[in-house]
């Protein structure tokens, strides 16, 4: 089949498609993981922020304390947590007076504005909890601030503040996204890869099964090109000559049945090669089967002479002599002629498991004794085309050989050998069914 055939096109067409459709949906389920896993990350880096300056505001708020108004803020000195985030601050309110810093850690620490400070008092009077939020600090970056109360008696008295700098999580969870990017692109462009290769090894059945259809049509066109043509012919001779009628339809009907026996060669051997009819080997005469078709080809007369001894081979009946029949059909087309009466005729030999088929032609050239066993329906040698590469086929299925070589005193000699078939003693019956000649 060749690679620009309309079914080569549209199957590599349907492989592109079904490499983009693996793909299409490799990313997307990739993608969708990819999200699912920034979305994971990111929640757990901001409850885990969350965790730790909720906790340190909390645990500092429980450091200091206040005795009838007084704020006690002595213990902050010594505790390790002060310093632990990246400010901390403690405010407090006179009366209805603005919002004071009364401590911070370190000193000069970039606090929010003094509006901010104000939101964060009255959100957590508001809560009377910890209150959490996100705010910019003095210095413009983003931070992450916990506000725990400070109790004096039933009342707020204080409130200490923490917060971390947002922008190390960011950097964090930006790489990882851009790691799941890089990640999600490589698996992408490998499961297309791997898609290419698993449409194109899927696709390899269906070429093959193209490929074996278009040489059956290509086997059966030159298997009955010849007989068509000899079938019009003598039709023809019938028709202009009224006396010929009753041979030329005898002949035309021995060409039709002719055909017929091709046929159902041809699908033997595509079945076979389909894998859906396996080939029927039983003990027969090697000899009866090529001395039947010799009888049936209608150019037998005295263009064949057949030498035979009795030989016995385990084959198939219908491939076996579709072989013999290519063999002594090549050799007439090749070494003898129609037109010259005179010509010597094809020797067909038969003995131990071989049939060697010699002509009187021009041979064969050395370095075209192995290509004539091959598939050629077109180009190549000039008038070879299926016949020969057949024979080879079904000389191999049955554990033989084909071979072609130059005749003694000219012309080619082309065998077919099979091993031969040893009957054992309780199988040697005059009844035994391999005396028969195959339908």
């Amino acid at each position: 089949m060749t690679a620009d055939s309309p079914a080569v096109i549209k199957l590599r067409r349907l492989r592109r498609s079904l490499t983009l459709l693996y793909a299409a949906m490799s990313a997307v389920c990739l993608i969708t993981l990819a999200f699912i896993a920034a979305a994971i990350d990111a929640g757990s880096r901001a409850h885990s922020l969350d965790a730790q300056v909720a906790g340190r505001a909390e645990a500092l708020s429980r450091a200091v304390w206040m005795d009838q108004g007084v704020l006690h803020l002595d213990p902050l000195s010594e505790d390790e947590l002060a310093g632990a985030s990246r400010i901390t601050a403690v405010l407090q309110r006179a009366g209805s007076g603005p919002v004071q810093v009364r401590w911070a850690r370190p000193s000069n620490a970039a606090l929010p504005s003094a509006a901010e400070l104000e939101r964060l008092w009255a959100s957590t009077v508001e809560e009377q909890d910890t209150f959490l939020t996100t705010m910019p600090g003095g210095d413009g970056k983003r931070a992450r601030w916990a506000a725990a109360p400070v109790w004096d008696a039933d009342d707020i008295g204080a409130v200490v503040i923490a917060g971390d700098d947002l922008t190390p999580e960011h950097r964090s969870h930006e790489s990882l996204v851009q790691w799941l990017a890089v990640g999600c692109t490589g698996l992408v462009l490998a499961s297309a890869a791997a898609g290419h290769v698993l449409s194109g090894r899927s696709m390899r059945p269906a070429l093959r099964a193209l490929d074996r259809q278009e040489r059956f049509l290509a086997e059966a066109a030159h298997e009955l090109r010849a007989p068509l043509a000899a079938v019009r012919l003598v039709m023809e001779a019938g028709f202009a000559s009224p006396t010929r009628a009753p041979a030329a339809i005898t002949e035309a009907v021995q060409l039709v049945d002719h055909m017929g026996r091709v046929v159902s060669g041809l699908l033997n051997r595509a079945r076979i090669q389909a894998g859906t009819r396996r080939p029927e080997l039983t003990p027969l005469r090697l000899d009866q089967i090529v001395e039947q078709v010799v009888e049936e080809l209608p150019q037998n007369a005295s263009r064949i002479v057949v030498h035979s001894a009795p030989t016995i081979v385990r084959g198939d009946p219908d491939l076996l002599a579709q072989a013999v029949r290519n063999l002594v059909e090549n050799a007439l087309r090749h070494g003898t002629s129609a037109c010259e009466p005179s010509a010597l005729p094809v020797e067909v030999h038969v003995a131990a498991g071989t049939v060697a088929v010699r002509d009187h032609g021009p041979g064969i050239a050395a370095t075209d004794r192995e290509r004539i066993f091959q598939d050629r329906v077109t180009g190549g040698l000039e008038g070879v085309g299926v016949g020969l590469a057949i024979v080879r086929w079904v000389a191999e299925l049955h554990g033989g050989t084909a071979c072609a070589d130059q005749a003694p005193g000219g012309g080619a000699l082309v065998q077919l050998i099979l091993p031969e078939h040893q009957l054992s003693a309780a199988s040697s019956s005059p009844h035994d069914p391999i005396d028969r000649l195959p339908p």
